[in-house]
């Protein structure tokens, strides 16, 4: 998407920040010394999109392809992500591994043809395989799922959207919306949540550290049903289509509107519903939480908009962006974003925004874009510390301004599948 724009001081400012920060993440670190191999451990940061150098090398991919940088950076950011056997197991995923890595050598390169991209793909089509035969097999004993199974951060969601750039008329793409369109169908399992669950309940507690038991349902788009509702969506913009596709959005857009709250400052969704609050029908929550891309209203709010979008609905399409220009008005909700990054802070905020004015059928989101960016580029100015990647960190911060400032996008936000 490029969108023609006249230079503005805003703008100016934008691409000013922009620049400062990447300046600060020109070369990677040197790699540090003694950093324990445990999942929680820094070493890993290396092929993550969130935390580490596959997110700074889109980053600079995207400067590089607007004429705002040099291909050098991207390249040692390539290598430092590569630097160490890749993670293609258990914990990989858009976000992380062997998937992270090469979604970033696309993003960054997309004409680019190194000798290591036949095997990279090679590798993120085994692992897809072999999540799709995991989750078959789920299916096949009526067992709930894990939010690993199909969310956007390590499951198969996160899988589809990178295929839906990178291989988009692949039948593998085509398997995984069918999963996912499987997904959104009941099952008959003989457990707590009972007949009244959707297919996504989860089987993970709603909170590691908590005493209620049989699963949840998460409503977010970084591990919850959200996510898949964006892919389904896009494919069929992209007239991907599967059998069973259109109807498994309007499944998931119906028990939205099952959980939609109603409050004196817009509508807004609880960030997961427990077994308790599914038997009596409504959250334990009594107002919208934090406004972040990951749970709140703006990831919701979006989905929905391409999923109306995409169904030719435009009373659904009408009331997500009514959603969220809501949400944008309400200072209570605005002052619980702490941070600047993607994930829960103003860029993800901003960038989610920017994206569904830039398809809005009236003018109160386009109008909110302006105000958005001046509080992205205040808090931006002082970042919290972090480490230096995309979704958590400030490569992130600075690729929200660039698209902001240049009008263009290529293709980064496939990260949060909000376009």
């Amino acid at each position: 998407m490029t969108v023609t724009l006249r230079a503005t001081p805003l703008r100016r400012a934008a691409e000013t920040t922009a620049s400062c920060i990447t300046d600060t993440l020109t070369e990677p670190p040197a790699q540090p010394t003694g950093v324990d191999y445990g999942p929680r451990g820094t070493r890993w940061y290396s092929q993550s999109l969130s935390k580490g150098a596959a997110g700074v090398a889109i980053l600079h991919g995207v400067r590089a392809q607007t004429g705002h940088g040099g291909w050098e950076p991207v390249r040692a950011w390539l290598r430092r992500a590569s630097a160490e056997t890749l993670n293609n197991g258990t914990g990989a995923g858009l976000w992380f591994g062997v998937p992270a890595v090469t979604h970033a050598l696309t993003t960054a390169m997309p004409h680019a043809r190194p000798a290591a991209l036949d095997a990279l793909d090679h590798a993120v089509a085994d692992l897809a395989g072999r999540r799709l035969a995991a989750a078959e097999a789920r299916l096949g004993v009526g067992a709930r799922p894990s939010l690993s199974e199909f969310d956007l951060v390590r499951g198969l969601t996160g899988l589809g959207a990178h295929l839906l750039r990178r291989h988009p008329g692949g039948d593998l793409l085509r398997r995984v919306l069918a999963y996912l369109v499987r997904l959104t169908e009941p099952v008959d399992a003989d457990d707590e949540a009972g007949r009244l669950a959707p297919g996504w309940w989860s089987a993970d507690p709603p909170n590691a550290e908590g005493p209620e038991r049989g699963g949840h349902a998460n409503v977010g788009m970084a591990h919850g049903i959200t996510g898949p509702l964006a892919l389904l969506a896009l494919a069929v913009r992209q007239d991907i289509r599967v059998p069973g596709q259109t109807e498994a959005i309007s499944r998931i857009c119906s028990w939205l509107d099952t959980w939609e709250q109603v409050s004196p400052s817009g509508p807004w969704w609880p960030e997961k519903i427990t077994v308790a609050e599914l038997h009596a029908g409504q959250p334990a929550v009594n107002g919208p939480a934090r406004p972040s891309w990951c749970y709140g209203t703006p990831g919701v709010a979006r989905a929905q908009q391409l999923a109306g979008i995409a169904l030719g609905d435009p009373a659904r399409r009408q009331a997500a962006e009514d959603a969220l220009a809501r949400c944008l008005a309400d200072p209570v909700q605005l002052s619980r974003i702490i941070d600047p990054a993607l994930c829960h802070g103003w860029a993800g905020l901003a960038a989610t925004l920017w994206y569904a004015a830039a398809e809005a059928r009236d003018t109160s989101l386009p109008a909110a874009v302006p105000h958005l960016m001046r509080r992205l580029i205040q808090h931006a100015a002082n970042p919290t510390p972090a480490p230096s990647g995309l979704i958590s960190g400030p490569a992130g911060i600075a690729l929200t301004l660039h698209t902001f400032a240049t009008g263009t996008d290529i293709h980064w936000s496939t990260s949060l599948l909000i376009n």
